[in-house]
């Protein structure tokens, strides 16, 4: 009799097992939906939805029709209208964010020897705080995984720095290497190259695209290893990177050559023009870039020599010449020089 009543308590807490193990995956997937789903107007099917903060709804703003009403305001219920008062009423510390190696969820002991008042903490308790500062960045980096993707970090950090890239860049530069430490691709491969490669990546995702030579003279690998260990994340990863638009480079380059909006414009006309004609195909982006940028300063009247745009471009004078030719006999372009 004891035996069957175990036999039967121990069917039941398997099926209870089971049936939680079940509950939690239907949650998920109910959960995944919801993340997943877009949301369209029903009226119109329209994605152009604003948010009337006023009145508490949300508006198709092509066909007018209220798509939620009654939503809650998830941001702060103060105003500031400087940097000085958002710091002052704010309420909770720093965003998270992936380019420290714990999120920045983390707490640190500030440097200044001063309590939370402002007042100077006594030269008797100074030996004390400088002891709990000493192991509070030890004990932030606890073993060898977290030692390494600190450095790495860092390592991105600094190069991003030195490119001048923007912090959406840094962002998803950190998500693309820690994406690469959790499918174990560091194995075998340097921190730095996989880092530079993981920029890399993230350049050409943000649409702020930088050849692998500028980012070669920044890192401390090859930039032939850079290629290789680029082409084996994105392959791994499965990263769906489109080829680099030479559109993508008109700004930077003319910045560097100090030319006005109007130059760009017709730079970025130019390119539109021969990529319809399918001329960049096959070719390196940047020199079609420059050689487009070198063609719209001469229309302008803002002239600049080969020279200085070969500078800027990272390519040789040839190039320009060989292709600021083809654009101007296939697009029937007069250049008088």
């Amino acid at each position: 009799m004891v035996e069957v009543e175990r036999v039967r308590y121990s069917d039941t807490s398997e099926r209870e097992k089971i049936r939680a193990m079940i509950k939690a995956r239907k949650e998920k997937e109910k959960t995944a939906e919801v993340e997943n789903k877009v949301i369209e107007c029903p009226e119109c099917g329209s994605r152009n939805l604003e948010q009337d903060y006023e009145r508490a709804e949300l508006v198709c703003a092509d066909c007018g029709l209220v798509v939620d009403a009654e939503f809650v305001d998830e941001g702060p219920e103060w105003r500031a209208f400087d940097h000085d008062q958002r710091m002052k009423r704010s309420r909770v510390g720093a965003p998270m964010t992936y380019t420290i190696h714990d999120k920045g969820l983390s707490t640190m002991i500030d440097w200044r020897n001063r309590d939370s008042y402002g007042k100077s903490i006594s030269s008797k308790n100074r030996a004390q705080l400088y002891r709990l500062r000493k192991w509070q960045r030890r004990i932030r980096v606890s073993n060898a995984t977290e030692r390494n993707l600190a450095f790495a970090l860092s390592e991105l950090d600094r190069m991003a720095s030195a490119l001048g890239l923007p912090r959406t860049v840094r962002e998803t530069a950190a998500v693309v290497y820690r994406k690469a430490v959790d499918k174990n691709l560091i194995r075998g491969r340097s921190i730095e190259g996989v880092a530079a490669a993981a920029l890399y990546a993230a350049c050409r995702q943000c649409s702020v695209p930088r050849t692998l030579d500028e980012i070669g003279e920044v890192s401390r690998v090859s930039r032939k290893e850079i290629g290789r260990t680029y082409r084996f994340i994105s392959r791994e990863l499965a990263l769906k990177l489109m080829p680099t638009s030479p559109i993508d480079y008109v700004p930077r380059f003319c910045s560097g050559l100090n030319l006005k909006g109007e130059v760009q414009s017709r730079g970025v006309e130019i390119l539109r023009q021969a990529s319809e004609k399918e001329l960049t195909s096959g070719r390196g982006p940047t020199g079609v870039a420059a050689a487009a940028i070198y063609i719209a300063s001469i229309l302008c009247g803002e002239r600049r020599t080969q020279r200085e745009v070969a500078d800027v471009a990272g390519v040789t004078e040839v190039t320009i010449r060989n292709r600021y030719k083809e654009l101007a006999e296939e697009l029937d372009i007069e250049i008088i020089l």
